[in-house]
């Protein structure tokens, strides 16, 4: 099988990138650092993509010793965005820390003045609070995460992640959203969900574009916005049409197997992933899996999710979760520190909004690290 030279690059041991050995592995690198918290304040943010649907995130400002670590809570919900704003500063977590007992108190509390939404939110939330303190410890100690853990910022391969038609599951659907992207920036990669209203031809011309890396197949989403009912046939055609494109996300049962197996070694897996145990308990061993650090929800498990990975020859690519703020910056560092080379579904935060920007930075994106901290150089 023929992959693109992203996707052939990725079962590789990451390049630049030693094999971190059991003994001072990747979150045992963080979790000493000493941290100084006085208190918290919350920021929210917002963008209409539609009328339809309107993006809510939370900023965190952890402060300490005259200094900010910041994260982004990306949770879906505006509900629990609305709640958790009202309730701002309740939550006690001033006190001398390192990284791993600040953590150890996070587990303690519950962060949600009202049950969330989505169980899955407290993961995110979590999240947004670690990649704060990490910011804000590092900023304390007068070092970058790149410094501190030993790794150079490399080159970032990106993909830019879009539905064709929208999520209007009745809108016919083409080509147009993509092609203006390549119009505007040429050699641009994609990452597109195909959904039951493609057509044949319309596969035709996307896969005569030569630019689509991967497929976002959302067979594991059930009762979302984003789902696609299970369509064997499609499958099938897809395969055929992209055979140098990644999988992402199929729904294995008794109809697709059949047409999946043979293409085990491109599928990957997004969704299912929230730990090192939902890796090994995948039917087949993938060649590649989506680390979200948001879906991941800690430094600990994140630690032990990338080292798992590159000791078992595993791709690792990250993705988005439509972040409006820093938090985007954070899965860009992490990903130009881990797995530049891959094709990681973290392009440009422009490239989410109702209208294109202009001056988009073209993938490999050159990240300048800020001198301190989890975040980067000011322009």
């Amino acid at each position: 099988m023929e992959l693109s030279a992203a996707a052939a690059a990725a079962p590789r041991r990451l390049r630049g990138a030693p094999l971190v050995s059991a003994a001072v592995g990747t979150w045992e690198q963080l979790a000493s650092l000493p941290l100084e918290v006085e208190g918290y304040d919350l920021e929210g943010r917002e963008l209409a993509f539609s009328e339809e649907f309107v993006r809510y995130t939370t900023l965190i400002g952890l402060r300490g010793r005259d200094q900010e670590g910041v994260g982004e809570d990306v949770t879906y919900d505006g509900l629990d965005h609305v709640a958790f704003q009202a309730a701002s500063g309740t939550l006690a977590l001033a006190g001398s820390w390192r990284l791993e007992t600040f953590s150890e108190r996070l587990a303690e509390l519950d962060v949600f003045p009202e049950p969330p939404v989505r169980e899955v939110s407290r993961r995110y939330r979590n999240w947004a609070f670690e990649s704060a303190a990490l910011d804000l410890a590092l900023r304390q100690a007068g070092r970058s995460l790149a410094g501190h853990v030993g790794r150079e910022l490399r080159p970032l391969n990106y993909v830019v992640s879009m539905r064709l038609g929208g999520l209007d599951s009745n809108k016919p659907e083409t080509s147009e959203r993509m092609m203006r992207v390549l119009e505007r920036y040429p050699g641009t990669r994609f990452k597109l969900d195909p959904t039951n209203n493609w057509t044949d031809a319309l596969i035709e011309e996307l896969a005569a574009s030569g630019a689509v890396d991967s497929l976002d197949l959302k067979g594991q989403y059930k009762g979302t916005p984003v789902d696609v009912d299970t369509d064997p046939a499609l499958y099938r055609k897809l395969c055929e049409a992209f055979p140098n494109a990644w999988l992402e996300d199929p729904d294995i049962n008794d109809d697709t197997r059949p047409i999946l197996e043979e293409h085990r070694d491109r599928i990957t897996w997004d969704a299912p992933i929230h730990s090192v145990d939902d890796i090994l308990a995948l039917e087949w061993e993938p060649r590649m899996v989506n680390i979200k650090p948001s879906r991941i929800g800690s430094l600990r498990e994140l630690g032990r999710a990338y080292d798992f990975c590159f000791e078992r020859g595993i791709g690792v690519y990250g993705g988005g979760q439509t972040e409006l703020d820093v938090g985007r910056d954070h899965i860009q560092y992490l990903a130009a520190l881990f797995h530049p080379e891959t094709p990681n579904d973290v392009a440009p935060r422009g490239f989410n909004y109702p209208q294109l920007p202009d001056g988009m930075p073209l993938s490999p994106i050159h990240i300048k690290p800020a001198a301190t901290g989890f975040r980067f150089a000011e322009d």
